[in-house]
Order: C-alpha cells, then sequence, then structure tokens
C-alpha cells in the first residue's frame, strides 16, 4: 500500500531540490566544487519604491521614465564572487551560450551553475551544449519550476533594486548604467551579502 498519492508532488520534488542544493553547498564548502546561482535581471527607468514614510507636506517624488532598458545576466557565488554581463538588449539563448562560454573559459575547477527553468536555458541550442561544458568541468543543474526562492543570486538582485540603486540612477538612463555597473563592479568589496 502506498500513499504517494496523498503527497503533493511539487512540494516534494521541491524538498528534494532543496536537499540536493544543500548537497552541492557541502560539496561547494569543502572546495571539491565551486558553485554559482544563474539568472538574469532587468533594470528601467522606473524606480523600484522601498517602503518609506513621508509627510503630507514633504512627498517622496521618484523620477520615471518609461525607454530604454538594461539586462544583466550573472552568475554568483556565496563568497559574493560576481560574474556579469550587461546589455541594452534582450538575452537570447545565442548570447547566454556565449556568456557561459566566457565564464567556462576562466574556471580553475569542476563548477556547477544553478539555473531556473526560462525557455532560454531549456531550448535545444542550449541543451545541445551541455555536454561541451561538462568537458570543460561545467555543470548545469535546473530548478524546479517556479522556485525563484532556491536561487541565491534572486537576493542580489532584489538588493540592488531596493537597496544599493540611489535615487539619482533613475534621472536618466546614462545614470542608470553608470549607477548599476558601479554597484555591480563592486560587489564582495564594498556591497556584499551573507548567505
Amino acid at each position: 500500500m502506498s500513499l504517494k498519492s496523498k503527497r503533493n508532488q511539487d512540494e516534494f520534488e521541491r524538498k528534494q531540490q532543496q536537499q540536493q542544493l544543500e548537497s552541492l553547498k557541502g560539496l561547494e564548502a569543502s572546495g571539491y566544487i565551486d558553485l554559482y546561482f544563474g539568472d538574469g535581471s532587468h533594470f528601467v527607468l522606473m524606480p523600484n519604491v522601498p517602503y518609506a514614510w513621508e509627510t503630507k507636506n514633504n512627498p517622496i517624488l521618484l523620477p520615471a521614465a518609461k525607454g530604454k532598458f538594461l539586462n544583466i545576466v550573472g552568475l554568483m557565488n556565496r563568497k559574493n564572487d560576481l560574474f556579469f554581463e550587461m546589455n541594452e538588449t534582450t538575452f537570447n539563448t545565442d548570447k547566454i551560450i556565449c556568456f557561459l562560454d566566457r565564464f567556462a573559459a576562466q574556471i580553475v575547477k569542476k563548477t556547477v551553475v544553478v539555473l531556473d527553468n526560462s525557455p532560454i536555458h531549456r531550448y535545444y541550442k542550449f541543451k545541445a551544449t551541455i555536454k561541451q561544458w561538462e568537458e570543460d568541468d561545467l555543470f548545469i543543474y535546473f530548478l524546479p519550476p517556479y522556485a525563484p526562492e532556491l536561487n541565491l543570486i534572486e537576493i542580489l538582485w532584489r538588493r540592488i533594486k531596493y537597496n544599493w540603486l540611489s535615487f539619482d540612477a533613475y534621472l536618466c538612463f546614462q545614470n542608470l548604467k553608470e549607477r548599476l555597473e558601479n554597484v555591480l563592479q563592486i560587489i564582495g568589496l564594498k556591497y556584499d551579502i551573507i548567505f
């Protein structure tokens, strides 16, 4: 007799993934592998409004404009080492493959990259390249669908948007680009996350 039909399959798989991630973290802590969490984020001239108090006579006003945008793709480990690329266009599968090729060229030991189930990661060209990366000691670990809480780089994007980008970044696109690049360059130096 089995109770399998009584359990929530999605929750069961998510817990299995969490256990596998903990195993990967253990291998990283022992020095056997490097472990990176990868994802992209989108930055526009519409600021992310943090929680704040304002008075009726002195409102907090933030500039907002539509138009250009910046896309960032990044790989980050729990030591705050960040490998990233910024682009004024969207990242497609070909660009992600080139990005991961550049990353693979600079790794020094077995490295696991944790990625979500984005369509660009599941496209046949991407899947076809996985074997080549494995030959170069770069392994891809896919998270279950709709599990952003398991991808630690999500914390980075949230911190940048809500804490580390100053309000003047949203005055114009050039400011946004410069401020964002400045923040990304000093991750692990001035800005860090304790995982």
